[in-house]
């Protein structure tokens, strides 16, 4: 590999510094540096963006997006944890998977948008007929309901009221309040066939 030996195998006769110089080189600002290293690994960043990605044009823009990262953070850089080419495919690939996360997230969201946008027609009379025989099926289950389980429920449900208020103002246990509300919930459930 490039890090581990002279350029000079691939430029014979020039002595070109190994790519772990040219980032440390360009982590001080030196900009034939980064463009000598640039010039070495751009075909592999790139090759390796447009595996991820597939499409040329983001591989294109994913590619320049980690060539201006090494410019930024080439001080990151350490020789003892790896190579520089290792470095700079590592950035390659993390940003073609977020660009693929990205995208991805995007077409999910947009269906999800598109989905809950889309008009659905409805049958406004077939949908009163149904609501108009449910309230007829809830009224009837409530009325057999005991006269203490429909009253607390009437409380808590059309009147608003927490127990607390309920058994304040029927003056009785709160714990009452809550197993008349929770048996009259049962049974209701029961009545109407609801399955939990």
């Amino acid at each position: 590999m490039l890090d581990a030996v002279d350029d000079a195998e691939v430029h014979p006769g020039v002595h070109i510094a190994p790519l772990g110089e040219l980032l440390v080189a360009t982590a001080g600002g030196d900009r034939d540096a980064f463009s000598r290293f640039y010039d070495h690994t751009a075909a592999r960043v790139h090759g390796l963006v447009r595996r991820v990605l597939v499409d040329p044009a983001q591989a294109e823009e994913v590619t320049q997006d980690v060539f201006l990262e090494v410019w930024q953070t080439a001080a990151r850089f350490d020789p003892a944890r790896g190579t520089a080419v290792s470095w700079v495919l590592t950035l390659a690939h993390r940003r073609a998977v977020d660009r693929v996360r990205s995208s991805q997230a995007s077409r999910e969201r947009d269906l999800r948008i598109g989905i809950r946008d889309v008009a659905v027609p409805v049958d406004d009379v077939a949908e009163a007929a149904e609501i108009a025989i449910e309230h007829d099926r809830a009224s009837e289950a409530f009325a057999r309901l005991s006269d203490a389980q429909r009253e607390c429920l009437a409380l808590a449900y059309y009147g608003g009221c927490t127990q607390s208020e309920i058994a304040e103002r029927l003056g009785i246990p709160l714990g009452t309040v809550k197993t008349r509300l929770r048996d009259g919930m049962i049974r209701l459930r029961e009545l109407l066939g609801v399955t939990t």
